[in-house]
């Protein structure tokens, strides 16, 4: 589904990404995990449009995105539920979710998905006409997910989804994110929780300065010696 091969990315003179190769198939959940600074959230810019690589490529169900604009990569099926949640602040909580599906205009089925919106997350529905900067965290996370899930993307690209969140409101996001992949929407997830990334994933890769270090299965990369020394505590 989504291929990215000899990434290289950078924000001036610094390198952030130094020719990395992924690949994610259709109805995983895969994980990309790594310390602060490795190049986990350039990535998941440089496949939404939002930062042109300075060379690589990258394939989305046979397309060429490496250049493509983001509203032309969300226009193919890819959405972002971005770090920090970023909702708008200002904007309700239907007037959010409406942001997600601004490309779309069948009404009918607006509705419809964003009712199927109210029912998974029930606070949502019962705040839809209250402004998003008013909500919790955890709320605000939903609202985020939500947004993203508006579009009617095949491939979300989650970045640190866990960020910020009290412990029980964590769990219930991963919950939530192992339900759209359940549902045969395609996960990306970028997450500094590697141990919770690594239990829930089909697959994973480690970055270590913005280069590939590690790649397998979750449970692979959970017995490996280095993960679990360095991002597991031993």
């Amino acid at each position: 589904m989504l291929e990215i091969r000899d990434l290289v990315c950078s924000y001036g003179k610094v390198m952030a990404l130094k020719g990395v190769s992924l690949s994610v198939a259709k109805g995983q959940l895969v994980a990309l995990i790594g310390a602060n600074g490795a190049g986990k959230t350039t990535t998941l810019r440089a496949i939404s449009g939002l930062l042109k690589p300075r060379s690589g490529q990258i394939t989305f169900n046979g397309h060429d995105i490496t250049q493509a604009p983001a509203r032309k990569v969300l226009s193919l099926g890819i959405a972002c539920c971005p770090e920090g949640r970023r909702v708008f602040p200002h904007l309700t909580v239907k007037e959010n979710l409406e942001m997600g599906c601004y490309l779309r205009t069948n009404r009918v089925e607006i509705t419809k998905d964003m009712d199927k919106i109210f029912e998974q997350f029930p606070r949502l529905a019962e705040r839809r006409a209250q402004e998003a900067g008013t909500l919790s965290g955890g709320e605000q996370q939903m609202l985020a997910i939500g947004r993203a899930l508006m579009s009617r993307p095949t491939l979300v690209l989650f970045d640190e989804p866990s960020l910020g969140l009290a412990p029980n409101l964590v769990e219930r996001t991963f919950e939530i994110i192992k339900n759209i992949r359940d549902l045969g929407t395609t996960v990306l997830m970028v997450e500094q929780n590697a141990l919770a990334a690594l239990e829930m994933c089909d697959h994973a890769y480690l970055l270590e300065s913005g280069s590939l270090a590690l790649e397998g299965s979750g449970r692979q990369l959970l017995d490996d010696p280095h993960v679990r020394e360095a991002y597991l505590g031993g």
